[in-house]
């Protein structure tokens, strides 16, 4: 069918859903006793986006941020309300995700490609846009990159996922790329200038999906879908074929997971914890697994089922399989030299391992962008310059992309606000309460390796064959 008659059909088919629905996702509605209430918010919930992501400059706040030139040369960080001023419905926006209840099950994220990256931190705690977001990605590059990590960090598929933007394709567009992911892309040229797009955006998700057979999509300014790419055949073989991959990521909360084929030309596989072999029920990340791929009479897709855990067998009698976690500077550092006695973080990471586990500390390849307020937190308890530089410092020869340390863990625990901006649980994570995530994980203790490690960094915990004699004495 040509893409034009396409959109004609489906725009009517839209229309003709919506006289059907008698809710709205608002709940802006009355209905006769509590228990139907309570029936359609379930129902409503379900239909959410599992997580909504915004762009920032031109779609949160105007103008983007390269163009404050003054400010630049002048070494000055922009000041909210003034510089840099919220679009009006992005505000309202906002105020109904707060205030909504039926937005509590959602999760929020940025995505944004500015190179001003310390400004854009800055706007977001100035607006006091902040704590709103549990997954933050801000730097330059490619926009998938930024939802490779979200989807990675977060274990949310990118079909359940909505996304904002004001740049639609060409050099610098984001919406057609993220859409190619299987992201439904909203493309707001003006920003959030109205409230309006937002709950457009939201009655197209629902009616996408409902689709039995999704497609690749964009939302346009005026509301309407622009089919992109039909969700059709998957690389991998469908009827049955046994495979070997290796878990890639894994969402214990939710109970779900991909899998990477051996097959490197073949797509990552979705798989549910339903389908693993009673005896893999301890599967995680980096785990080598066989298993079945079928297809999923539901929506046509690619799933593993039969998923059944390899032998972890040493690879040498003189390795050992360890699992390891990576943080970024300054924060390893101050966690691998004893400072840092809480490590915290928005996600569910270090939930499935009880206390007493013992993890590698990987430091990642990039410096945290936190403006430098962890010297603030540090000096509030009496250190002076020289003694938190010290903190801050690996030994020579440890650095990024190693494993340097081990770490024992301690109990997770879910945090409030006002837990975190305790004095002192800010000094024992080295960040302020906004700034730190509501899982909290303590550190009982910690150890430098005898030699560092190099190891290529991945997201959430992960495992390493190591040499046996790296790991010091005591903690074998």
């Amino acid at each position: 069918m040509h893409v034009f008659a396409f959109k004609v059909v489906l725009g009517l088919q839209f229309k003709l859903a919506s006289c059907f629905l008698t809710v709205s996702y608002t709940s802006t509605f009355s209905m006769g006793n509590t228990k139907t209430m309570m029936q359609a918010q379930t129902k409503i919930s379900s239909s959410l986006p599992s997580m909504i992501v915004f762009d920032l400059d031109n779609t949160i706040w105007t103008p983007e941020l390269y163009i404050l030139r003054r400010s630049r040369r002048d070494h000055e960080l922009p000041v909210a309300g003034k510089d840099v001023q919220m679009f009006s419905g992005a505000q309202r926006v906002i105020e109904i995700i707060r205030t909504d209840s039926v937005w509590q099950e959602v999760q929020f994220a940025v995505a944004s490609r500015t190179q001003s990256v310390d400004w854009a931190h800055h706007l977001l705690r100035e607006f006091g846009l902040r704590d709103l977001f549990q997954f933050v990605e801000i730097f330059p590059g490619d926009k998938k990159s930024h939802f490779s990590n979200l989807q990675r960090n977060s274990g949310i598929p990118y079909c359940e996922m909505l996304f904002f933007d004001d740049s639609r394709d060409g050099k610098y567009g984001n919406c057609l790329p993220v859409s190619e992911l299987g992201v439904l892309s909203v493309h707001c040229p003006h920003g959030l200038h109205t409230e309006d797009i937002f709950h457009t955006a939201i009655e197209r998700f629902r009616e996408w999906q409902s689709l039995e057979s999704r497609f690749h999509a964009v939302v346009e300014e005026d509301g309407s879908l622009t089919p992109i790419k039909r969700i059709g055949a998957e690389s991998l073989p469908r009827n049955g074929k046994s495979m070997n991959g290796i878990i890639k990521m894994i969402n214990q909360e939710r109970q779900f997971g991909f899998i990477r084929p051996r097959d490197k030309s073949a797509k990552d596989i979705f798989f549910h914890f339903s389908n693993l072999h009673s005896s893999s029920d301890q599967i995680e990340r980096g785990d080598k697994v066989s298993f079945v791929s079928a297809v999923d009479p539901k929506n046509g897709r690619n799933i593993a089922t039969n998923i059944e855990l390899a032998s972890s067998k040493r690879i040498s009698p003189d390795t050992v399989e360890m699992r390891v976690f990576s943080m970024n500077l300054p924060f390893a550092a101050l966690l691998a030299n004893g400072y840092k006695t809480l490590e915290t973080r928005n996600g569910t990471m270090f939930t499935p391992y009880p206390e007493g586990t013992k993890m590698l500390l990987h430091v990642g390849q990039r410096i945290y962008p936190d403006e430098d307020k962890h010297i603030e937190v540090m000096k509030s308890g009496g250190l002076t310059i020289d003694e938190i530089s010290k903190l801050k410092s690996l030994p020579e020869g440890y650095g990024k992309g190693m494993a340097v340390a081990i770490c024992e863990i301690g109990k997770t625990f879910e945090t409030t606000l006002e837990q975190r901006s305790d004095p002192n649980f800010q000094r024992r994570v080295g960040a302020f309460g906004a700034d730190s995530g509501r899982m909290a994980t303590e550190i009982k203790r910690v150890e430098f390796l005898k030699r560092p490690i190099r190891l290529s960094g991945q997201g959430g915990v992960f495992k390493a064959q190591v040499e046996i004699d790296v790991i010091p004495e005591g903690w074998r």
